[in-house]
């Protein structure tokens, strides 16, 4: 579903200094990985430049057949609300909006019937264990139950494609743990495909493969 082909990133200040290089990643749909690297290696702009949000210098990205680094704005723009789902480490739970009108935000952005858009919201939400609370405002939650709604939310428009960003490092170990085993059960059950960017190697456990970012491609790295 997704392939990768030797994708690389340059600094801003030349072509002498590569970010990386030379990275190749081929995901089935149901399958995770987990990218773990030195700080600063480019970990989260390996990332941005999967969901074009920051360009590439070199290389191929492929997602369901169809090559994205060639797409115009508009195009990788309508793209990521359709295919992306998105679970960063701030929640960025809408705080004025109630849990199930979060959820249902990825539904509204593709101009999906209301009532619809609220019946697959609050399914999702049941999905994560907050069914009951679906009409409950975001701050009377934990941090965990934050995260929790933002993986429906990341879910609810059934993406191909959900990207990670350090998505427990606001929760402590026992919370994260749920967590984390929560959104690789539910994007295994979607068949959809998750990248874990992490430097945990608990939370790098939850994912079906390990690897390491360096500046020269990825790795298989021993299981976590």
């Amino acid at each position: 579903m997704l392939r990768i082909e030797n994708l690389s990133k340059r600094f801003d200040r030349g072509p002498g200094h590569p970010l990386f290089q030379g990275v190749n990643l081929h995901l089935q749909p149901g399958e995770s990985v987990a990218v773990m690297g030195e700080s600063g290696v480019g970990k989260s702009t390996l990332l941005n430049c999967i969901a074009g949000l920051e360009s590439v210098d070199g290389g191929s990205i492929r997602l369901r057949g169809r090559e994205l680094t060639t797409l115009d704005e508009d195009a990788r723009a309508m793209l990521r609300r359709r295919d992306f789902g998105f679970v960063f480490q701030a929640f960025h739970i809408l705080p004025h909006l109630t849990l199930a009108q979060n959820v249902a935000l990825p539904l509204w952005l593709l101009d999906q019937p209301e009532a619809d858009a609220d019946r697959r919201a609050r399914a999702m939400l049941e999905r994560v264990g907050l069914g009951q609370r679906a009409d409950d405002w975001p701050r009377y939650l934990s941090g965990g139950e934050l995260q929790r709604v933002a993986i429906a939310r990341s879910l609810v428009h059934e993406p191909a494609l959900v990207l990670c960003d350090e998505p427990t490092g606001n929760l402590d170990p026992e919370r994260a743990v749920d967590v984390l085993g929560l959104l690789f059960e539910r994007i295994r059950d979607a068949g959809a495909i998750g990248i874990l960017v992490t430097h945990s190697r608990t939370a790098a456990g939850h994912a079906d493969r390990l690897l390491s970012l360096t500046a020269s491609g990825l790795r298989e790295s021993p299981a976590a």
